[in-house]
């Protein structure tokens, strides 16, 4: 999803175009709007914009020289001056800057929907084009990749006692790691929606290809090494650049994931992959790294859905400092039945399972006791570490194995309990959407008046704002857009039959400041006009 920023000092023209707009690709386009330079700026804050149309000639702060703070923030932004000057200087400044594109006011709104259209394929076909270089500079990253990756594996592990190593700095340098050591970083951990079917040869190839599109789109103004973790994920350790560190500043969390949004969206249209990020809500020491990477892998676990390309940001709410206290020595085939287990992969558990089972059978009973032992202790510490012990029924018998008829029926057991462990994380799935939902919906409901954009609900529900406009979909079978729309009808239509408030004061009351663009809409929607339907009903 694009997102479009409207900026007029006008505001009949700011309210015209945004509902023109906002009907024009909900599920595509992501409309905003701004009646100044200085408030246009707030919005660049926020979050990712992908296009601005802004008049020119505007009081504070003009449409050039918004232009420059513009790129300051979003360098890959596109930018279109509408505007009532024909003056050629104008014209002339505004095409000699890359991807910006003039227009008069008089040339009507099919003009300016057809450019947008133009520039949304420009910024599709950049994204193609990108990916062609990117692929050529996957074999010179592979062997940088493999060595950066085992370092930053092993200070994954125990960061505290890796970090506390004076040689940390010239490990980095040697490496070529360009992060500094001596300052905070901020933690990325991205989950791949790979296929089953594929090989290990194609799972390699598309971790590659996704962590060349990480380092491709933080350039400039971020420092960024991306690695592969021991569960297949991608790890970003993340700094800004020691001369972009004032202009982002505390805008660096919006930065990161309006990035990680254009990220996503390479990786689905280039590879077809969604990804899943969850992001440190703040930069921590060195020394802390291996407690935030826990952090976010258990956020990780608790998303909504599978396989949704959202953006969880960690909200450092929780207390992590008693996980896994108790770490277990498994065996490659155990630890990753334990990843599928951690990452509601209930078919691939099943397959694991299965096919321990099927070689284990043909080993002595000593065997047999360790597996099936190493196989209960991962589900009992999952069950108990997420605080599961009363919801999952007849799990006394975990860590009795004469308790069961045999070993063979005591696998069996094991894959009942396992089973358990699913279906109640699907529930919980499913009333957390829910309860989201109602929760959202309740907000708009309560608060019709207000700013019902995308990005500020995305803010107050501690959503990414395309993943909010994705999972409602979802979840109601309708765009968000459309929800609010028909709060506003419906509220409309109360307040009317009420017949106490005067058009203008409904026209406010349900979050339009001018009373023509209310009526318009109105109109647009029933037939009628405000007063017209008012004038039915007695």
């Amino acid at each position: 999803m694009y997102r479009l920023l409207i900026i007029d000092d006008e505001e009949i023209i700011t309210d015209s175009l945004y509902e023109v707009f906002c009907r024009f690709m909900p599920e595509q386009l992501d409309v905003c709007k701004a009646y100044s330079g200085k408030e246009a700026l707030d919005w660049m804050r926020r979050t990712r914009i992908d296009i601005v149309l802004t008049d020119i000639a505007m009081p504070g702060m003009n449409g050039l020289e918004l232009m420059e703070k513009i790129h300051t923030y979003w360098p890959r932004c596109r930018i279109i001056f509408l505007t009532g000057h024909s003056n050629f200087e104008y014209a002339y400044r505004a095409i000699q800057e890359n991807g910006v594109r003039y227009l008069l006011k008089t040339e009507g709104y099919d003009k300016v929907t057809e450019t947008v259209n133009d520039v949304m394929s420009e910024l599709k076909r950049q994204t193609k084009d990108s990916s062609l270089l990117e692929k050529s500079r996957e074999q010179l990253y592979a062997y940088e990749f493999m060595i950066q990756g085992n370092y930053i594996r092993h200070l994954l592990s125990d960061s505290k006692t890796v970090c506390i190593q004076n040689e940390i700095m010239v490990e980095f340098q040697k490496l070529n790691i360009t992060l500094d050591a001596t300052k905070n970083v901020y933690v990325v951990l991205g989950r791949l929606s790979i296929p089953e079917e594929k090989s290990y040869l194609e799972i390699t190839e598309y971790l590659s290809s996704v962590r060349t599109i990480i380092d491709n789109h933080f350039t400039g103004n971020i420092r960024c090494i991306s690695i592969v973790d021991k569960y297949g994920d991608i790890l970003s350790l993340i700094q800004p650049e020691p001369d972009a560190e004032e202009i982002l500043g505390q805008y660096i969390l919006p930065y990161l994931e309006g990035t990680l949004e254009i990220i996503q969206e390479e990786s689905l249209n280039t590879l077809g992959l969604k990804i899943l990020f969850t992001v440190s809500g703040e930069g921590t020491a060195w020394q802390g790294v291996t407690r935030t990477y826990e952090r976010l892998r258990q956020l990780l676990q608790q998303n909504i859905g599978d396989s949704i390309p959202m953006i969880l940001r960690d909200s450092n709410n929780q207390d992590f400092e008693n996980i896994r206290n108790e770490r277990i020595d498994l065996t490659n085939r155990i630890e990753i039945l334990s990843s599928h287990l951690e990452t509601n992969r209930q078919e691939d558990f099943h397959k694991e399972l299965e096919g321990i089972v099927s070689e284990v059978q043909d080993t002595n009973v000593f065997q047999m006791t360790e597996t099936y032992f190493s196989i209960a202790i991962v589900i009992y510490s999952y069950i108990n570490r997420i605080g599961w012990q009363n919801r999952i029924e007849n799990i006394e018998k975990l860590l009795r194995l004469d308790d069961h008829i045999s070993i063979l029926e005591g696998f069996y057991y094991l894959k009942e309990i396992a089973d358990k462990v699913f279906d109640v994380k699907q529930t919980d799935e499913q009333d957390r959407a829910s309860l989201i939902v109602e929760r959202i919906c309740r907000y708009i409901e309560m608060n019709l008046r207000e700013d019902l954009s995308l990005v500020k609900l995305a803010e107050i529900h501690y959503f990414n704002p395309s993943y909010l406009s994705y999972f409602f979909k979802q979840e109601t079978g309708m765009n968000l857009s459309e929800y609010i729309e028909k709060c506003r009808i419906r509220k409309s239509k109360e307040l009317l039959s009420q017949g106490e408030l005067k058009i203008r004061e409904i026209s406010t009351a349900v979050g339009y400041n001018a009373a023509h663009s209310f009526t318009r809409f109105f109109k647009k929607v029933t037939g009628k006009t405000p007063k017209e339907y008012r004038d039915s009903l007695y």
